[in-house]
């Protein structure tokens, strides 16, 4: 299996790293020499100055910084191969709506947490009843400082927990509230509320300037509620009004590799990844909506 991987900085080395413990041959495109050089460290089979000048694969990877993601899939959109890009797919709705138009069958966004044990552990207390008719999803994603330099921290954090309400709902409501504020840097803190007429609401909550680190996924319903309280947890804890707290134990492995592993098997012939274009191009559309009724969508 041989893989084109667009950009190889600190998270796509990672990338790297799995794609060749999963037997793919990864041919590596940097203008940084830097970072040409450690993907041949790395074990990369060759590498290359620009997108142009990668040979015809059977997939491609885009790790880039967000706001080039729609450059790069629309150049590589022609070698009709599919591409797996990181989230979000691109900070522009317009070229989201592109690539779907283009390519959509073809193209899909690394959203980790919807291969994450304890994101699937409370996908599957919603869909078996355990919880009763779920009423909310409310999500918590707190840090310090945003270190991306092209976008700010709702481009860098939202993703993540949209993506996670997709994956224990099965759709996204649309934006019913959004406020935020700027603060130093790229750095933004914002509370967004998505509901549609009837059914659950998504509660979302980020940060970049928040003193102290916090994770945590709730699911609320009629019957009772489940947590995944972080990234290392090894247990979904869920609390029924009628029953002791139980504590359920999440599956073991690195989604990075999971998500990675599914875009392999694609490529061999196996079930598509999660998150497709539409999907993608969806939490695009949301992220700027968000920004822009939070009074964040200038830069």
């Amino acid at each position: 299996m041989r893989i084109g991987l667009v950009g190889c900085g600190s998270w796509g080395r990672l990338i790297l790293r799995d794609l060749i413990t999963l037997g793919a041959k990864v041919a590596v495109a940097s203008p940084s020499p830097q970072s040409r050089a450690t993907a041949l460290g790395l074990g990369a089979s060759s590498v290359h100055v620009s997108v142009a000048d990668l040979p015809l694969l059977d997939g491609y990877v885009v790790a880039t910084p967000t706001t080039i993601h729609a450059e790069v899939i629309e150049a590589l959109i022609p070698t009709g191969r599919p591409i797996f890009t990181e989230k979000p797919m691109t900070n522009d709705p317009a070229a989201a709506d592109r690539i779907v138009a283009r390519a959509g069958e073809r193209v899909f966004a690394m959203d980790k947490w919807r291969y994450h044990g304890g994101v699937l552990q409370l996908a599957e207390l919603a869909r078996s009843g355990a919880l009763g008719t779920v009423l909310q999803v409310q999500s918590w994603r707190l840090d310090w400082e945003n270190r991306h330099d092209d976008v700010d921290a709702a481009w860098v954090l939202l993703p993540h927990d949209l993506s996670i309400a997709l994956e224990i709902l099965g759709f996204l409501p649309r934006l019913r509230f959004a406020t935020g504020v700027a603060t130093f840097g790229r750095n933004r803190e914002i509370s967004a509320f998505l509901q549609d007429d009837t059914g659950p609401r998504v509660g979302i909550e980020i940060s970049s300037c928040h003193p102290i680190n916090r994770r945590s996924v709730v699911v609320i319903g009629t019957e009772g509620s489940a947590q995944f309280g972080g990234s290392y947890d090894d247990v979904v804890l869920l609390r029924r009004h009628d029953q002791p707290e139980k504590r359920l134990p999440i599956a073991s492995g690195m989604p990075l590799l999971a998500e990675l592993r599914c875009f392999v098997d694609h490529l061999r012939g196996g079930p598509p990844p999660k998150s497709t274009a539409s999907e993608a191009a969806l939490v695009v559309r949301r992220i700027a909506e968000i920004r822009a009724m939070a009074g964040l969508d200038q830069p």
